[in-house]
């Protein structure tokens, strides 16, 4: 393969600094799914960590902030970047496949992720957790990051979780789901090489 075949990296690389966050965070979509966190929150850690190995997207995030008041800063303000790192990674997704689907069980939980690369931010969210706490983590704010990321990437995403008596698995599955719906979404379709998947022709 010539440098002129060669497809072009799909890597980004965003830092973000507020005064409740700051945070620096790179993807790889072509990746093996290799991640590192460092959220300072070990259950959000974990979940993102399903998105890395599901999707097969390489994930670093390193991030400090408030966690002293609340957590809720720092998981949206992760999607925040996560979507921001989604939009520029894709680019203007000619050639891409645009949409993904996933079922994932664990157990007794089952849930649904449908993704769609569209250009419009889109949360569909339909998830009752069994509990309102993992170990100390509010459950309530993984919507926060789940919005965020479809904010800033400008994609939509419905999320269903379908069954469940456990509020870990119920959120692990939607983790999984999401990075396997993604890495359907992100990846190439040859037979739209060089064509934007819209009638629009733009995304």
């Amino acid at each position: 393969m010539t440098d002129e075949d060669t497809p072009p990296a799909r890597r980004a690389s965003v830092t973000r600094n507020t005064a409740e966050t700051q945070i620096t965070l790179s993807i790889n979509l072509d990746g093996d799914g290799t991640s590192h966190f460092q959220t300072g929150l070990p259950f959000f850690d974990h979940m993102l960590t399903q998105i890395a190995r599901h999707g097969l997207i390489d994930i670093d995030v390193s991030a400090t902030g408030d966690l002293e008041v609340d957590a809720h800063h720092m998981v949206e303000d992760v999607g925040i970047v996560l979507g921001q790192a989604l939009a520029k990674a894709v680019g203007d997704k000619s050639g891409l496949t645009r949409y993904g689907h996933a079922y994932v069980p664990l157990d007794e939980a089952l849930s649904r992720a449908v993704v769609d690369l569209s250009g419009r931010p889109g949360l569909h969210y339909v998830v009752a957790y069994t509990r309102a706490r993992v170990g100390d983590f509010d459950v309530d704010l993984l919507r926060e990051f789940f919005q965020g990321l479809v904010n800033h990437a400008m994609i939509t995403i419905h999320l269903d979780n379908f069954k469940g008596d456990n509020a870990h698995h119920q959120a692990e599955t939607l983790f999984k789901a999401l990075g396997r719906a993604l890495r359907m979404a992100v990846a190439p379709d040859p037979r739209m090489s060089g064509i934007v998947p819209s009638t629009k022709g733009t995304l």
